[in-house]
């Protein structure tokens, strides 16, 4: 009987170091689910802080762009502008003559003096 006695004393023991050590595990886990939540905010942190500065910085970019835009072509002098203005629609009023005359369907638009110097440059 106190082989018994001896073998139920040794299992107490033993099952008391294998508590202990399932204990001293368990922090172990615990501490380290708690280190890896601290280093997941981290990097959630630097990730919100490093999309911020891309943000501001592609907003810099697209101001300097423009900023360069407008410095490479200056907007022309007005009068430039009324002189450009009346050219196109001069352009636009003849291009229905020449369309004729470049398919065929009607004679030198401009008129005949202008036609004897066309022929004399062709």
């Amino acid at each position: 009987m106190t082989s018994l006695f001896a073998q139920e004393i040794r299992l107490s023991k033993s099952h008391e170091e294998i508590v202990a050590q399932r204990l001293k595990l368990l922090q172990q886990m615990k501490s380290k689910l708690v280190d890896q939540n601290k280093e997941k905010a981290s990097q959630i942190q630097a990730a919100e802080t490093a999309f911020k500065r891309n943000l501001s910085l592609l907003k810099d970019m697209e101001a300097t762009e423009k900023s360069l835009q407008t410095q490479t072509h200056p907007r022309p002098l007005p009068e430039v502008a009324s002189l450009e203005t009346l050219y196109w629609a001069s352009v636009e009023e003849y291009i229905p003559k020449w369309e004729q005359f470049l398919l065929g369907r009607a004679p030198y638009p401009i008129g005949i003096e202008n036609q004897n110097e066309a022929e004399n440059t062709i």
